[in-house]
């Protein structure tokens, strides 16, 4: 009996010092578990040092760029047993900042079909009830058809800053949790039970901060689960209740039936009770179809403590489908619509389709053929108040896309060639509002690339341009681009490199403005004994307004940047695990 007593309390020893060291206020270590700690080196310190420069003049003043930049960086990485543990120096034009690690601490150790969580871990739960980090411990318990877990920890710290200070952050109250979860199955036929108590710390924010946000606390409870009846045809289902109290400082209510909750859960005048799911359909039908059809609700105010924002007061339907045809056309296809205002109590309700279908062929070894086309359709309706038909939304956007590409190579030489081709049309769908702002959007795209390979000189080069023409709000806007590239590797090692590329930009905005730019640039990159690592760069941008009609009509404004820049990654201490050879590194 002693001798359980002592292990007992071992045990409660070693849990007293993992929430001890879970809730210290260090930085980021990355997460381990035992099985790789023992695997692992046991001290391993790597980094980087490095300077970047970079020097910039206009002719147009110095209001939007710094004549001079200077930057100087060291990182450096310790690793201790597989643990990571980071620090940085930075410093830019008299700008220095340090960081050090923020420890997360993290252990994961396994055996056999258990699995435990120290420290800053996550565990998959229903993504209604969970899906965020938490600190602190839990246990898992997966076998190839059951699946048990449980945690207890840390959803969110405490943010109390002065409140006299003007710069204070919002508050925050430390927001503490605890979770169950239990399933059955695998593959296509399971369920899944989880359970999320989550709960706002009243005394970690300062007694002044307490009238402008209040201590929130809920329990959700949700079912996951897949059935499939035969094997062309599944139904997976996902949905969760949730009781939320906007005030944990409410009057808790008292009644027979409230009071069933006590134990884990406080009824108060506060508290709302909310759901939300989505249900899907699954379909593989001969001809090789896949289609799923997907409905999903979620009630105005809706929330889990343990998830980040999520959308409520709405429902939409989804429908998806795609098929292969001829073992060479690929055709996919999409709609969905949402509706808000699922109570009626909003203003005005606002509808949403979208709306997609894709279709791509491979034709021989060189040629691909891409189309596609995406829709969206917004409308507004009446809700608590009547719609004024001259503010009234209903929109309308088409696009349609299509894309071929040609590839071919020969002895000497590799092509590639691909045209890019886009419509896109924004109507306005309310006569009131198009009529009077001439809202109406239509844009048409063009791009035209191509890519040659010289293999003999081992050399790329770029060859590009694109049309672009916009009109609406009683504007023309138009603006072509053009440009040409090349690149090549030199040395036996193919460590220095050399890149340079010039363009030419044309815009025009009908009746208001012509401008024109050509710009160029030159970079050469070099690197010693892969652990050095040097570049230098260089561009000009000749630009200005060339509309005759104006005073000023050419190319008189300059922009030239040249930059610098060094790196150096060392290994400067590794200390090997037994079996292996120690060496210290200093380079």
């Amino acid at each position: 009996m002693k001798m359980k007593q002592t292990t007992h309390n071992r045990w409660l020893k070693v849990i007293s010092l993992s929430f001890i060291i879970c809730n210290l206020p260090f930085s980021r270590i990355s997460a381990q578990d035992i099985a790789s700690i023992a695997k692992s080196d046991p001290l391993i310190m790597t980094g980087t040092v490095g300077t970047a420069n970079t020097y910039h003049y206009t002719s147009v003043g110095d209001g939007y760029a710094s004549p001079m930049s200077n930057t100087i960086y060291a990182n450096l990485n310790i690793s201790l047993y597989g643990i990571s543990m980071p620090f940085s120096f930075y410093y830019s034009n008299d700008n220095t900042s340090f960081s050090y690690p923020q420890f997360s601490f993290n252990l994961t150790p396994t055996y056999k079909n258990w699995t435990g969580h120290i420290g800053q871990s996550a565990m998959a739960f229903s993504p209604y009830v969970l899906n965020m980090s938490w600190s602190g411990v839990g246990l898992e318990y997966n076998s190839d058809r059951l699946r048990v877990g449980a945690f207890y920890g840390k959803l969110r710290k405490a943010i109390n800053d002065d409140p006299t200070d003007p710069s204070a952050r919002r508050p925050q109250y430390r927001r503490m949790g605890w979770g169950f979860k239990v399933g059955y199955g695998s593959g296509s036929n399971y369920i899944d039970l989880y359970l999320l108590r989550a709960y706002d710390c009243l005394n970690t924010v300062n007694e002044a901060w307490r009238d402008i946000i209040s201590p929130q606390e809920n329990i959700v409870v949700g079912l996951q689960g897949c059935i499939t009846p035969v094997k062309w045809a599944s139904l997976t289902a996902n949905v969760a209740t949730s009781v939320f109290s906007t005030d944990k400082r409410a009057e808790k209510i008292d009644d027979s039936k409230a009071a069933r909750w006590d134990k884990i859960f406080d009824v108060r005048y506060s508290s709302l009770m909310r759901f939300a799911g989505d249900a899907a359909l699954n379909l593989t039908l001969p001809l090789g179809i896949n289609a799923s059809v997907c409905y999903r609700m979620v009630q105005p105010d809706y929330t889990s403590l343990g998830t980040y924002y999520m959308a409520n007061n709405y429902h939409s339907l989804g429908i998806t489908a795609s098929t292969m045809l001829l073992h060479k056309i690929s055709l996919s296809g999409t709609f969905s619509g949402q509706q808000d205002n699922l109570t009626n109590k909003q203003m005005y309700t606002t509808s949403g389709y979208v709306y997609s279908a894709m279709a791509s062929t491979r034709i021989g070894n060189h040629f691909n053929l891409n189309l596609g086309y995406n829709g969206y359709t917004q409308k507004q309706s009446d809700g608590t108040v009547r719609v004024n038909d001259s503010t009234r939304v209903d929109r309308q956007l088409n696009s349609i896309s299509l894309t071929p590409t040609y590839m071919f190579n020969t002895d000497d030489l590799g092509h590639s060639i691909s045209l890019t081709a886009n419509y896109t049309t924004n109507k306005d769908l309310n006569k009131f509002t198009e009529s009077i702002n001439h809202s109406n959007v239509t844009t048409k795209a063009l791009g035209l690339n191509y890519g040659l390979n010289v293999k003999p000189w081992e050399t790329d080069f770029g060859f590009s341009f694109s049309h672009q023409e916009t009109k609406g709000y009683r504007n023309k806007y138009r603006s072509e681009v053009g440009s040409v590239s090349a690149s090549r590797s030199f040395l036996e090692d193919k460590n220095l490199t050399l890149s340079g590329s010039l363009s030419l930009c044309y815009n025009e905005v009908e009746r208001q403005s012509k401008s024109l730019s050509m710009g160029g640039d030159l970079s050469v990159g070099y690197t010693l004994k892969k652990v050095h690592s040097f570049s230098v760069g260089a561009s000009f941008n000749k630009y200005g307004d060339v509309n005759i009609s104006q005073t000023r009509s050419n190319l008189d404004c300059t922009d030239i940047t040249c930059s610098l820049n060094y790196a150096y990654t060392f290994s400067l201490l590794q200390i090997k695990r037994k079996g292996d050879a120690s060496k210290n590194i200093s380079e």
